[in-house]
């Protein structure tokens, strides 16, 4: 568009001045400018593009994949060996074995197939331990919106079934979490690899 009203702006010019009959304005510097800014704009195209693909390119390893193509999302995923009903069932195990309180098992997909509507098995295990989180949420009250401790459990288009958590240093990143208390939401770590064994 650049180039082309540049052309247009010249021939006006051009017009004008012939029907005024005075001697022609130089219109090389319109063009120029034109020129210089569709180059421009082209660049800020192609640089645009190349930072889209690279925001949605990441290595994925054997045992972790994204949910969501963004890397820096704050979630760790790591694969079932089992299938979405075996691990919750490893998993309230492992709770109960521990003392952990289950607040939830929020069925996802069996909400969405209740009102007609499909999804991969999908199950989220809300637990945790007052005695643990009260001093986490204490020295940083933020962290409230993401405590109780959360598990998603779920399958992916292929079948996959996968393990997925906050991560540790996303939860002391967003809400300032001291790093002594840190130990206290640790919990999560092991028990997301117990499971996915």
């Amino acid at each position: 568009m650049n180039p082309l009203s540049g052309w247009h702006h010249a021939r006006r010019i051009r017009i004008i001045d012939l029907s005024q009959g005075v001697r022609p304005h130089a219109t090389n510097p319109v063009l120029a400018i034109s020129l210089f800014l569709a180059v421009v704009g082209l660049g800020m195209v192609m640089y645009l593009v190349s930072i889209r693909d690279s925001a949605h390119w990441h290595p994925v390893s054997s045992g972790e994949a994204a949910m969501v193509p963004n890397t820096h999302n704050g979630i760790v995923n790591k694969r079932s060996n089992h299938s979405v009903d075996e691990t919750l069932e490893r998993l309230k195990r492992v709770l109960q074995a521990k003392g952990v309180t289950i607040f939830a098992i929020v069925d996802h997909s069996g909400e969405a197939k209740r009102v007609g509507l499909e999804m991969p098995p999908t199950q989220l295990a809300i637990f945790g331990s007052p005695k643990a989180g009260t001093p986490v949420m204490l020295a940083a009250p933020s962290i409230a919106i993401d405590l109780p401790l959360k598990i998603l459990i779920w399958e992916d288009r292929e079948g996959k079934v996968w393990v997925s958590y906050n991560s540790l240093t996303y939860l002391q990143e967003r809400h300032g979490l001291p790093k002594e208390l840190l130990q206290n939401i640790a919990a999560v770590e092991s028990l997301a690899a117990a499971v996915a064994e």
